[in-house]
């Protein structure tokens, strides 16, 4: 039998490994295809993938098993849950694959892109440029067609003449500016307020005017301190919920 085949990270050495390895899996489980196999390969073939410990990869696969992504059967193997839920917590430690895993498992509809004026809010993130590309995406659930939340995202012209709008499509815009483009992220500033749902949004969302919406703010900067990507994203506020861990030690 075929095994699912996940992607590929470089790990931060300054971040629990158990934990980024956990959160590039589950990117990856809800990223994949419906085609691909339910069966992960074994706890040793993952941790030589992963350049970790089998003990690290045991703790990554428990993390996924206690959210139902996973089921562990003793000789039968790992598989991925055929009815994974869509929209689940994501606990946020600094990784930038929790961005990413918080952003999968979901389709999404390109509804317009084009470039814009760097004005207003926007000349706060690019004060050395005069447009920005702008992409708008409405994401629904796999399963049921229902709308989740619509997203727009600025990004720097000469990473845009690099993106494919198939690829956004299919992966969120971390992933395709990080493994497609080819930027060089170095942080990802995220920002989650409550907020009432606009007409645009409650039309998007399908959810009554003024209803209670996630508002969420992601900016994603390179080495040198650019901003590569400002990402404007309003989350049903009946489908996400978002979790942050902080370690004392």
């Amino acid at each position: 039998m075929n095994s699912f085949a996940p992607d590929s990270i470089v790990l931060n050495r300054k971040l629990p490994l158990w934990y980024q390895v956990s959160q590039s899996l589950r990117a990856s489980i809800l990223g994949r295809s419906p085609q691909d196999p339910l069966r992960l390969p074994t706890e040793e073939r993952l941790a030589e993938h992963y350049g970790v410990s089998v003990l690290t990869m045991r703790q990554a696969l428990k993390e996924l098993e206690d959210e139902g992504l996973i089921s562990r059967h003793r000789r039968r193997g790992t598989f991925i849950a055929p009815d994974v839920r869509r929209g689940a917590p994501v606990r946020l430690l600094g990784s930038v694959d929790a961005i990413v895993a918080q952003q999968s498992g979901m389709t999404a509809r390109l509804l317009d892109h084009g470039t814009v004026p760097v004005a207003g809010e926007l000349a706060e993130y690019f004060p050395d440029l005069a447009e920005v590309a702008a992409y708008h995406r409405l994401r629904s659930d796999e399963q049921t067609g229902e709308p989740t939340n619509h997203a727009r995202n600025h990004v720097r012209p000469e990473l845009a003449g690099r993106i494919d709008p198939e690829d956004l499509a299919r992966w969120p815009m971390t992933k395709v500016l990080r493994d497609v483009v080819g930027a060089d992220i170095s942080r990802i500033t995220d920002t989650v307020e409550a907020r009432l749902a606009d007409p645009e949004t409650a039309r998007l969302l399908q959810v009554p005017l003024l209803s209670p919406i996630l508002h969420y703010t992601g900016v994603t900067y390179d080495t040198a301190g650019r901003v590569l990507d400002l990402a404007v994203i309003h989350y049903r506020g009946d489908r996400f919920s978002f979790t942050v861990t902080l370690d004392a030690t």
